[in-house]
């Protein structure tokens, strides 16, 4: 499982690395989570707004922040 945020390093996209970390913790998994800032590379998921949340190359979330317990739902359905 590879995560990326997608965004170029505001506040929401700071709240969602903490937040994706901490379900990552809560989780027990040691995942890779890899910033994206470059609009080119974040326009090219397709999202209108960030903070994106991607997990193997497929957008999870965009435009919002979602909280740590959200996270874990959606990184549990999808594993």
């Amino acid at each position: 499982m590879h995560i990326k945020i997608l965004g170029p390093g505001c506040r929401n996209c700071v709240t969602l690395e903490r937040n994706t970390r901490a379900a990552l913790a809560d989780l027990n998994l040691d995942v890779e989570v890899t910033k994206v800032t470059n609009y080119p590379d974040i326009v090219s998921y397709g999202i209108l707004s960030t903070p994106g949340l991607v997990v193997d190359e497929q957008v999870i979330v965009s435009g919002r922040v979602p909280k740590p317990a959200e996270i874990k739902e959606l990184l549990t359905a999808l594993a």
